[in-house]
This record gives C-alpha cells, sequence and structure tokens, in this order.
C-alpha cells in the first residue's frame, strides 16, 4: 500500500509524489528519482501522448467510407481533450491561452507551408483552411502544454535568464526565418548560434522529488527536439502529412531536428508571458 504524504494545497497528493514515497524505500536513490522523473516527464505529455495515440489508433482503424474523415475527427477530439485538461484543472486558463495563441500561431505558419509545397495534407476535410486541416494547430499546440505542465511538475527555475526584449527578439526572427527562407538565404544556423549565445548562461533547475539537477537551457531544448522529431516520424508514418520527397516513405531527415530547435525558443517565449521564469532563490512549493 502507497504512504499517505501530506496533502497539497490543493488538499489532493500528486500521484508522481506517492510512488515516489513508495519506491523510495525499496529503490537506491538514484533509481527511485529516475523514476519519479520519468513519471512526471510522462505526465507533462499527456496531451501530445494522447495526440499521438489518436493518429496512430485512427489510421489503423479509420474507414474512407465513413461519414466524417480521419482529420475532422482529431480536430474535434482534440477541442474536447483541451477542454477536459481545464474541466479537470490539469491546466488553468491562462495557459490554454497561451496553448490557443501557439496553435494560431503554428496555424499561420501551416497554411503558408502547405501552400508553399513544404509539406501536404493528403486526406479529405470539411474543417480546415486552406489545404490545412485544423488539428494540426493543436499539434503545435501539444509543445506549449509540454512546456506549461513540464515547468509546474519539476518546480523549473533559472538562472542568469536574459532580459525578456532579447528573447521576444530572438523569437520574432526565427518566426519570419521559417517564411522568409523561402525567398531569401536560410538564416536557421545562424538563429542557432544565436540561442547558444543568448542562452548559453542559463541553466534550468529542476527536481524530480527530493534533489535538484540543472542543465544548460540549449541542451534541454535539443534534447526535447530529439522527441520531436521522432512524433514527426510516426506522423509521416502515417500519412497524416508527408514531406515532397515521401513517395514512399522514409526517415524526415535530420535537418528538420533543427527547425523544431528553433521553434522550441518560440514556445517558450509564449509560455514565459504565463510562467515568467522564476530564478533559483524565489519561494519554492513543499
Amino acid at each position: 500500500m502507497l504512504p499517505s504524504p501530506e496533502p497539497t494545497s490543493s488538499g489532493r497528493t500528486s500521484l508522481e509524489k506517492r510512488i515516489a514515497l513508495w519506491a523510495r524505500p525499496k529503490l537506491p536513490f538514484f533509481a527511485a528519482e529516475f523514476l519519479t522523473f520519468g513519471l512526471k516527464q510522462a505526465w507533462a505529455c499527456l496531451y501530445a501522448a494522447i495526440m499521438l495515440a489518436l493518429i496512430l489508433g485512427t489510421k489503423a482503424l479509420w474507414k474512407p467510407e465513413w461519414p466524417l474523415a480521419r482529420y475532422d475527427f482529431l480536430t474535434l477530439a482534440a477541442v474536447v481533450l483541451q477542454v477536459l485538461l481545464l474541466k479537470l484543472k490539469l491546466e488553468t486558463p491562462r495557459e490554454a491561452m497561451v496553448i490557443f495563441l501557439y496553435h494560431v500561431v503554428g496555424t499561420i505558419m501551416e497554411i503558408f507551408k502547405t501552400k508553399m509545397g513544404s509539406w501536404a495534407y493528403p486526406e479529405p476535410s470539411l474543417i480546415r483552411i486552406g489545404g490545412v486541416p485544423l488539428f494540426t494547430g493543436f499539434m503545435y499546440a501539444c509543445v506549449g502544454s509540454y512546456m506549461v505542465r513540464a515547468i509546474r511538475l519539476f518546480d523549473m527555475r533559472f538562472s542568469s535568464y536574459p532580459p525578456f526584449w532579447t528573447t521576444a527578439l530572438l523569437a520574432a526572427a526565427i518566426y519570419l526565418n521559417f517564411f522568409t527562407h523561402h525567398y531569401v538565404w536560410d538564416m536557421r544556423y545562424p538563429l542557432m548560434a544565436a540561442t547558444v549565445l543568448l542562452y548559453a548562461r542559463t541553466r534550468i533547475t529542476f527536481r524530480p522529488h527530493l534533489k535538484e539537477y540543472w542543465m544548460p537551457l540549449p541542451v534541454a531544448a535539443f534534447l526535447t527536439a530529439i522527441f520531436l522529431w521522432i512524433a514527426e516520424n510516426i506522423g509521416t508514418y502515417t500519412g497524416t502529412w508527408l514531406y515532397p520527397s515521401q513517395t514512399t516513405w522514409h526517415v524526415v531527415g535530420l535537418a528538420k531536428m533543427g527547425s523544431w530547435y528553433l521553434l522550441l525558443f518560440l514556445s517558450f517565449v509564449l509560455v514565459t508571458l504565463v510562467h515568467p521564469p522564476r530564478g533559483p532563490d524565489t519561494h519554492r512549493s513543499s
């Protein structure tokens, strides 16, 4: 039976804390910390994991003759999922607003990119703008949802964080480059270098359970980009979206990982509108 730790201010004890307290006397310290780290990561990925499961499940089960198109079902399911997260208080209204903003930012880019032929959505749908089914914006929103939940779950702190105006300027340049590189020189590599220079001294301090750990912010972004690249390969494998070179499926090029790396910094700046980066000396919850 799990031990009964003190409840949080909301009157509830989080599942990962209960499991961590159960595992601590049974596992070596690092193993217990690693288990809790994995549980919190999985919980932070809740929205994204459900969306990926829906993409895989509908690909396996959906029939073309069904009255509701697969893309439209994914859009409606994403809306219901977002409402449930709010209803169950797994996300706050302010966080949902930032996720919605990221949805809009992502959808605008999707409309432009599909028009330019960067990728395509081959299946029919009614709920779309141009060639872009609206569930795609929720795929971007998954990233924002993961970030806001991870910051809360890991009680993240940021040391030597640069001034907001510099981060906002870099985020704007990254976003614009996704459009302008079709017409002028692609600035992605200078922008990658700029992320390292701007955030070189920024450390993320996080706490899986009892001990604090730290990681340079650019390293955290790179590791997250790897997982997003894997998720993108799941999307193309199921034919949910396709690149022009994928007349037969193949692994998405590693260059796309660089695009996700840059997009994560845009995401993070949007998230800081709701979760301003807290320094290591600010009060921590018990």
